[in-house]
């Protein structure tokens, strides 16, 4: 059970589709826009109501764009969440009642949880982002930046507590419908810490290691890749690809912008300056790109596509920060929002990104600059090849297929 954007969805399809090889029946549940990803994963789907594409587009998922803090960004997202999650909650119930065990994302975990306690399921955590407080890093959500250790904690906890602020309406209410005394707020998050709930994470631990605070039953698993049934190129990227240099690709994902005209023409402009062609994606952001030296497309598998290219400018998602790390090639990340900043130092840290270069301070200067150091600058490609080949190793799957075959028992 998942919900979110395209990175918050398009990972599971490959843990899916490697518990369903393992022997296992496997729905996700999710958005019913994103049936056509699903399709061909070996999975059932059940559809969850609510657009987010078009809750992004509307004048309340526009307002995000209006807090430049992490917190204040935070505030608008919860008071979004909560005017949508009860739309999906009859949705949830309906399919966790035919249904053994449930795997759920941190965006759901609440709601999730609460639903297999009432209909006596296990269950089980699968994140894509480190949630659990720590002190060694201040909370992904907030980008991932340091109060230092005390700070860290605390902050985190303030994050836990306003995830569970998200669904303080709904879960009395399922409650009350699946025959459980009411509790107080945050009672949830509280009880699953108690019982030690078991939380698998689809993050590399090269790329994040498990923080060693962390209490028993939070594991690192490694990455799931999406289950992909395309195996090749378009032929018009194909001939693109083929007519010159590698090209770099510039990619916003699920994240909407103010201005895509103006954003596009910076980005065109800062990809000529550094002297390199672009393959740049639409996106949901709209970006759009003419001329012989660059190519718009849609949606493409990114593990097709980005071993082919020079580096990769995108918005640090956690998905389509993994991507990059798979292939092997430089990034220069463009973190927007949320866990963005989180993902984008991470690839600093790692030597792999010259720097980040928030969307809000993008300049055609600050973009050209670090595209030259990116492609031109050797030790970033030589990193990140070796990084890759080490990520590419790691099965992220397996961990996650003995915790579901300890639960279902």
């Amino acid at each position: 059970m998942t919900a979110g954007s395209r990175g918050d969805v398009a990972p599971y399809t490959g843990l899916g589709h490697g518990l369903s090889r393992a022997g296992h029946e496997v729905t996700l549940v999710t958005h019913g826009c994103f049936e056509p990803l699903v399709a061909g994963a070996g999975l059932r789907f059940h559809p969850l109501p609510v657009d987010p594409r078009e809750e992004l587009e509307s004048s309340r998922g526009r307002g995000l764009h209006r807090s430049t803090t992490g917190v204040g960004k935070l505030a608008r997202v919860v008071a979004l969440a909560r005017a949508l999650v009860g739309r999906m909650t009859d949705d949830l119930v309906a399919a966790a009642r035919t249904h053994d065990v449930l795997l759920l994302s941190s965006s759901l975990a609440p709601l999730g949880h609460t639903v297999a306690e009432g209909l006596s399921l296990p269950s089980l955590g699968v994140y894509l982002q480190p949630v659990a407080p720590t002190r060694e890093f201040g909370p992904a959500v907030l980008g991932g930046g340091s109060w230092g250790a005390v700070g860290n904690r605390v902050a985190g906890h303030g994050v836990g507590l306003a995830v569970e602020h998200v669904f303080a309406s709904t879960v009395p209410q399922v409650r009350a419908r699946l025959g459980q005394p009411p509790v107080r707020a945050a009672a949830g998050l509280r009880r699953r810490e108690r019982q030690r709930w078991p939380v698998q994470h689809g993050f590399s631990p090269l790329v994040v290691a498990r923080p060693r605070d962390w209490r028993a039953g939070l594991e690192v698993a490694g990455y799931w890749w999406p289950y992909d049934r395309q195996d090749r190129l378009p032929p018009q990227l194909r001939d693109f690809l083929e007519a010159g240099p590698p090209p770099v690709f510039v990619g916003l994902g699920s994240a909407t912008v103010p201005d895509p005209e103006r954003l596009s023409a910076d980005i065109v402009r800062a990809l000529r300056r550094a002297g390199l062609r672009g393959v740049i994606q639409r996106g949901w952001g709209g970006l759009e790109a003419a001329g012989d030296d660059m190519l718009t497309i849609g949606e493409v598998p990114h593990a097709l596509l980005f071993p082919r290219v020079a580096a990769v400018v995108h918005h640090a998602g956690a998905g389509t920060t993994a991507a990059g790390l798979r292939a092997g090639v430089p990034a220069v990340p463009v973190p927007i929002q949320f866990d963005e900043g989180f993902w984008a130092a991470r690839l600093v840290a790692l030597g792999v990104a010259p720097r980040a270069v928030p969307l809000r301070r993008l300049s055609v200067d600050a973009l050209a600059s670090a595209l030259v150091r990116a492609t031109r600058d050797t030790g970033y490609g030589e990193r990140a090849r070796a990084l890759g080949a080490r990520i590419r190793s790691e099965d992220g799957v397996t961990s996650v297929l003995a915790a579901v075959n300890r639960l279902s028992g």
